[in-house]
């Protein structure tokens, strides 16, 4: 069974490949997104290879090793790089491979006579330097990078799920159940988002999962408006009084034919979308409402850079990364826009 793209959705592939910006956005955020997939093989205070005495270990991906294992004195979890200083000094055929990045976001590295944060060093591979704590900046950006993806792409997720399919069923439905929901609707969406955030986070530590949660449940609303004049506009088109003729159900006619027709507007909002939840849980973090320490985030970065203005290094690394994964974001929304564009591929007679 293959599987065959449509000459219009072909063209539109097309029409975003010929938009450089957008499209070269696209590639540098999919291999940002493909280096947080594959983190731990970059970014990491555990080893990557350690060969010993003729064997090799893999201690990345597998459970901790004490330092007996590797003919040390102690027998709590190996510091891989003292590790491989004391192989280095020895010459005798045993070897460590470290990441690019030998720190782990959590880790905290004091040394004798200096106190953090300390600046960029290439000697002691702290490219970014350290925050205020000893922790190193790139380790807390890389891995608060795919903290941020993860937790947009499943808001983006749940906010889809909710507001299709609430909206669908207001547009398709009509009448007093849409006026009904409608009232819901606005009812709820004059919650005060921030407070409830406050009193939930006085109640609870908020973990990522309470935190998709809450922005989730006051999130879905502006979806919901689209997807019910979408949904209105399609009912009232000859292929969905062909299909119920045909006596096919609601749940049919909504998922298989008026859903699909509104799917290429829906696509030109996922990036921004991405982009709003990204700014979002930045904003919650840096207020100190968002994910608990020692969970790396960009806005716990910017909060300490702010009241920290004399180690730059801190406040400059996470507002740069901020800009360039939005900058990035927002080129691509603007080329699905413009490829996606019904009006561009749509010809009256």
């Amino acid at each position: 069974m293959s599987f065959r793209l449509n000459p219009l959705t072909r063209r539109k592939l097309q029409r975003f490949r010929s938009i450089k910006r957008g499209y070269y956005s696209f590639l540098v955020l999919g291999a940002l997104l493909l280096a947080a997939a594959f983190g731990e093989l970059l970014v990491n205070s555990r080893a990557l290879i350690v060969h010993y005495q003729g064997h090799t270990y893999f201690p990345t991906y597998t459970a901790f090793h004490p330092g007996t294992d590797f003919g040390l004195s102690y027998s709590y979890e190996t510091n891989y790089r003292a590790l491989q200083q004391e192989f280095e000094k020895q010459h005798d055929g045993n070897w460590v491979l470290m990441p690019l990045v030998p720190y782990n976001p959590i880790e905290n590295d004091f040394r004798q006579g200096v106190y953090p944060p300390t600046a960029p060093s290439l000697a002691e591979r702290h490219f970014l330097g350290t925050d205020t704590t000893g922790r190193d900046v790139l380790a807390r950006l890389f891995y608060g990078f795919r903290t941020a993806m993860i937790f947009s792409l499943l808001y983006m997720a749940f906010v889809y799920l909710l507001g299709i399919t609430i909206g669908c069923a207001m547009g398709y439905f009509g009448g007093t159940f849409d006026l009904l929901t409608q009232r819901l609707v606005e009812i709820w969406s004059n919650i005060p988002f921030l407070y409830i955030v406050i009193i939930v986070a006085s109640i609870v530590t908020p973990n990522l999962g309470w935190l998709l949660a809450i922005v989730v449940l006051f999130s879905w609303t502006g979806m919901t408006y689209y997807m019910r004049t979408a949904t209105y506009q399609e009912k009232s088109r000859d292929y969905v009084a062909a299909a119920q003729v045909m006596g096919a159900g609601t749940g049919r006619i909504i998922f298989r034919h008026i859903l699909p027709n509104t799917l290429s507007t829906l696509v030109t909002f996922i990036p921004f979308t991405l982009a709003s939840a990204i700014t979002l849980l930045t904003a919650l973090d840096f207020l100190g409402f968002g994910l608990p320490p020692p969970t790396p985030s960009w806005g716990e970065l910017l909060r300490q850079g702010t009241a920290n203005l004399d180690a730059p290094w801190i406040v400059a690394s996470a507002f740069a990364a901020l800009v360039v994964v939005l900058s990035l974001v927002t080129f691509i929304g603007e080329a699905i826009r413009e490829a996606f564009d019904p009006k561009k591929f749509t010809v009256y007679k």
